[in-house]
């Protein structure tokens, strides 16, 4: 399997079945800080990430459609913005490959096999827990136990998803291996070669899911873009809505 990115960039033991059974409670970690902001008596002004292009190092405020409260992201320079649902950064090395990215969005659909996906796509329930169960207990798939996590004031988890070893992508649906989607007819998050891998992070706010996560796109990229891409990944803090 690719390198790992949740908690470790070696080796991480993957379960492709029977992922759906979160395992015993783990001693929750620290993935991040709840920063000073308008409701809590802050006084730094921080922008808004743009919805496009290359943008300036820094630290930006985005408040993703369906999240209750906004989240602020730090990034080095280099990174280009998504529509505002993600950043990315690609390897000079590899300039026609995708590297890196960093995303979130709304993810209310989940198949029940991310390689026969059509048909297949469930609407899932918005706590963080109904995530997690659904995309670890894909057909096709393999992930790391799913961990507990505190970011700030907030509870959620962590685990790293890929492709089981024997799917041959270009089998799937429309060549696409499905994690999730915004819609129920149409995928809209999908890995397009066995060397694609990600981190996700699920938290629970105010029982109202928030999800990121933080994908490798090949093998061949720099480790130390892997590693930039983790910090940018684990800068997520989400803002204090009560």
């Amino acid at each position: 399997m690719a390198i790992a990115l949740v908690g470790c960039l070696g080796a991480c033991e993957y379960e492709s079945k029977d992922a759906s059974r979160l395992p015993s409670p783990a001693p929750a970690t620290e993935a991040g800080a709840v920063p000073p902001g308008p409701d809590g008596g802050g006084t730094a002004t921080i922008p808004p990430l743009p919805d496009g292009g290359e943008i300036d190092a820094g630290t930006y405020l985005v408040l993703a459609p369906g999240y209750p409260v906004p989240f602020e992201i730090t990034v080095p320079a280099g990174w280009s913005s998504e529509d505002g649902d993600g950043l990315r950064k690609d390897d000079p090395d590899h300039p026609d490959d995708m590297a890196v990215f960093v995303g979130w969005w709304s993810a209310g659909y989940v198949p029940t096999d991310a390689c026969a996906w059509e048909g297949a796509l469930v609407r899932i329930d918005p706590s963080a827990k109904a995530f997690v169960d659904a995309v670890t207990a894909q057909a096709s798939t393999a992930s790391t136990p799913p961990v507990e996590v505190k970011v700030g004031n907030y509870s959620g988890f962590e685990f790293d998803h890929a492709i089981e070893g024997n799917v041959d992508v270009t089998a799937c649906d429309r060549g696409k291996f499905c994690i999730h989607s915004e819609l129920s007819n149409e995928c809209t998050r999908w890995y397009s070669t066995r060397e694609e891998h990600e981190a996700y992070r699920v938290v629970d706010l105010y029982g109202q899911r928030a999800v990121s996560w933080v994908v490798q796109f090949h093998e061949a990229i720099n480790p130390e873009l892997t590693n930039e891409a983790r910090t940018v990944f684990d800068s997520i803090v989400y803002r204090s809505g009560q």
